[in-house]
């Protein structure tokens, strides 16, 4: 019998710290996953409109505008919690495999947030949909902004500027995976002198607030683009 099979097997082994690493994990992946499922679903929903002219189609029909541009957010939308919902599920199954069925709670809490998370990151990518013509440059701007540009701003801005980095959606969404910390996370300052260092931790308030913003602002800024912008 292999090592893996009796740590399995048998209840007696202690399994909490290597179950608890794993969902971290999962905290970590989860986020990939929904900049993803955004970019993939939201990056061109708006500018392809323009691109390929079938917006004139569109608005022929007794549709406003705003009709169009919500139904296809909320498209997009469930699209991305399929997607979510297929990873969280081998995760979790995956989990229960290997650790058992104590599954800790607070996995459920990151995946809400998680969901929220895929809300305002749906209503950032829709509006820099609006706001170009090109599919592949809303495409592209989206993916460098949540795949490079985020994490090195909040980077320079935590170690060189030394403020909390509390304007970043990427911040806001640290959430996501300090959930499943034990104990959760906060601010921490380290060293003397010149040297002192900053780790700043996203609060469950304060990170609901940015990722709640974040989604009123871009969805509210791109239906209006949307609205005014002209299929040429």
């Amino acid at each position: 019998m292999s090592i893996s099979s009796r740590t399995r097997c048998d209840p007696t082994v202690s399994q909490s710290p290597t179950r608890l690493i794993y969902y971290n994990w999962f905290g970590g992946s989860v986020t990939f996953i929904i900049i993803l499922s955004g970019i993939f679903y939201g990056g061109d929903a708006i500018s392809g409109e323009f691109q390929n002219k079938t917006g004139y189609f569109l608005v022929a029909n007794p549709l406003r505008r705003s009709a169009i541009y919500i139904g296809k957010w909320l498209g997009a939308l469930i699209a991305s919690m399929i997607m979510l919902a297929v990873f969280t599920a081998i995760a979790i199954g995956n989990g229960v495999y290997y650790f058992g069925l104590s599954i800790p709670y607070q996995l459920w809490v990151s995946v809400l947030f998680g969901l929220l998370y895929l809300i305002a990151v749906l209503g950032f990518t829709f509006f820099f949909s609006s706001l170009f013509k090109s599919s592949s440059i809303s495409i592209l701007v989206t993916a460098i902004l949540f795949l490079f540009a985020f994490m090195l701003i909040q980077t320079l801005v935590e170690g060189l500027v030394k403020i909390e980095p509390w304007f970043l959606i990427t911040y806001g969404a640290q959430i996501i995976t300090n959930t499943l910390i034990d104990p959760y996370p906060t601010t921490s300052t380290q060293g003397f002198g010149p040297n002192v260092f900053t780790s700043y931790a996203t609060t469950i308030p304060e990170g609901i607030a940015i990722l709640s913003a974040y989604f009123l602002v871009t969805a509210v800024l791109g239906l209006l683009i949307f609205e005014r912008r002209e299929f040429t």
